[in-house]
């Protein structure tokens, strides 16, 4: 049975993998973030201090645990090639400690997540290297590209998701929902003129409608749509890759705080202690909850069934 799976939270930023996967089931009993900012969040809504840097926490360290999740950073792999072991391949990377640590707790299952171009990354050899190590590591591992904006949230944001179960359950039949058939749009999600986030004229005149290209994206309470990828660089108000609302005082404005909140599928109430910077990047920076609370409950499920 599933009641009170440990689970452990790695590259936790503020938590968005937690709260997809948490539940009355589960307990967290480990996390790492190395962000001062976003330990602050994490804080302020869980009660408790993420640890430093997992690359600097020894695998007995960590409390054993039924399930790991990781939103592991995608860097350059060296080594590749030389066919000297995945562990060794991975060497300095930060899939390395998740790697490693999987190999010292072996638990039950695992959810990892990516952005989408992992699997593009070094021609496609990264990718193969992580699900080999993760096999070799002993698990049947399952993967998808997945559009937040199939799970009824107004955006589009495409990431990978891995999950692997250990060997042993004889898994092999998983299927990763790829919806969880709910719809949203951006109109829907919308503030009625929040304070303090307008932009300034002049940005307008000098940079953002410089061309009459049709860009950047501009939205309002008739915007049936789903947005562009909420980025962690949305403070530095970027004409290609931002989206904003009509309103406002001076007509144009940012998204606010709550608006990316919603945005990304995380409730009214979630607290957000640091700055308007952080802010953003935090949010630009983490899960669609909606996303991986319909992978966990899939997950949960059939471990149940294997047991």
């Amino acid at each position: 049975m599933s009641e009170n799976l440990k689970f452990i939270d790695l590259f936790a930023g503020i938590g968005g993998l937690r709260q997809g996967f948490e539940d009355e089931n589960t307990a967290c009993v480990f996390s790492s973030e190395w962000d001062t900012f976003s330990k602050k969040t994490y804080e302020a809504n869980f009660g408790e201090i993420p640890y430093e840097d997992i690359t600097e926490i020894a695998e007995a360290e960590i409390p054993p645990h039924d399930v790991l999740l990781a939103g592991f950073p995608c860097q350059p792999f060296s080594s590749i090639g030389k066919r000297e072991g995945f562990l060794h391949e991975t060497q300095g990377t930060l899939f390395f400690d998740v790697l490693r640590i999987v190999k010292y707790h072996n638990p039950k299952m695992f959810l990892l997540e990516n952005v989408a171009g992992l699997v593009n990354h070094d021609n496609g050899n990264t990718f193969r290297i992580i699900l080999s190590a993760l096999d070799e590591a002993g698990y049947d591992v399952f993967h998808e590209i997945l559009d937040a904006g199939d799970f009824g949230v107004p955006q589009v944001r495409k990431r990978i998701i891995i999950v692997g179960f250990r060997k042993d359950f004889k898994i092999n039949n998983f299927i990763i929902p790829t919806t969880n058939n709910k719809e949203k749009f951006v109109n829907e999600i919308l503030e009625l003129d929040p304070k303090g986030y307008s932009i300034s004229e002049h940005l307008q005149k000098s940079y953002l409608f410089k061309k009459d290209d049709g860009k950047p994206q501009i939205v309002d309470f008739n915007s049936k749509i789903k947005v562009k990828t909420l980025v962690a660089t949305y403070h530095k108000i970027q004409r290609l890759t931002g989206t904003f609302v009509s309103g406002g005082e001076t007509g144009v404005r940012l998204l606010s705080e709550l608006e990316c909140k919603r945005l990304m599928g995380f409730n009214d109430e979630f607290k957000v202690p640091v700055s308007r910077t952080q802010m953003y990047k935090q949010f630009g920076n983490s899960v669609a909850i909606p996303v991986i609370k319909a992978v966990s409950c899939e997950m949960k499920k059939i471990l149940n069934s294997a047991i």
